[in-house]
């Protein structure tokens, strides 16, 4: 869960604090005069680096609120997700659906999508995805959701997403039929996806008059 710079600055102590100052001016800076910076930024630097100076619980916060003060574009996101560790990708998917960026991050949430590391898996599948992905390519994530183990809950949206969605719940179906059929546990995640998967109950007639 990402947490605000009031909740940063009450949690972390001085020497932290004004590494987190220090960072997060070095972005405004880069927001504020784009292209002056020859090589590597140093806000991305201090991206990377976030986990060590502020401590790694509250890694994703600072490395989302370098983004958000960098006004990170897709070319630096790209960079950093396909440069950065698991925890520096996870950052950026985290941080997607708080930038102006309409629909042309969804390569990064694929690609996460495409792997089997549930940290990146749960990332990818939150409010960005939710507002971006097409049907077929969110119905997959949800899919990627049970079979990797992800809890449902991390599905941004998924009550809306789902509701009446008759592919979806064949798809369900059809992995839960898999799985029974090869002796395997479905996931208790499935039920309650197929549950939403129910279409809105048709009001009931009334009388005229």
């Amino acid at each position: 869960m990402l947490i605000s710079r009031k909740e940063l600055d009450a949690l972390l102590r001085g020497a932290a604090r004004a590494w987190l100052d220090e960072a997060l001016a070095e972005a405004a800076h880069a927001a504020a005069h784009p292209g002056t910076d020859t090589g590597t930024p140093p806000w991305e630097l201090r991206f990377a680096s976030a986990g060590r100076h502020c401590g790694l619980e509250h890694a994703d916060s600072v490395r989302a609120l370098l983004l958000l003060e960098a006004r990170a574009g897709l070319p630096a996101l790209t960079r950093l997700y396909e440069q950065g560790t698991a925890a520096e990708r996870r950052a950026v998917l985290l941080t997607l659906h708080r930038l102006d960026l309409g629909a042309t991050a969804l390569p990064l949430v694929e690609d996460a999508l495409r792997t089997n590391d549930t940290r990146l898996v749960a990332a990818a599948v939150g409010p960005y995805a939710a507002a971006h992905l097409d049907t077929h390519g969110w119905r997959h994530a949800v899919l990627k959701c049970l079979f990797t183990e992800v809890p449902v809950e991390a599905v941004a949206e998924l009550g809306r997403r789902a509701r009446g969605d008759a592919e979806l719940a064949r798809m369900l179906s059809d992995f839960a039929a898999e799985r029974t059929a090869a002796g395997r546990a479905v996931p208790a995640g499935l039920r309650v996806v197929l549950d939403l998967t129910a279409p809105d109950p048709a009001p009931a007639p009334t009388e005229e008059s």
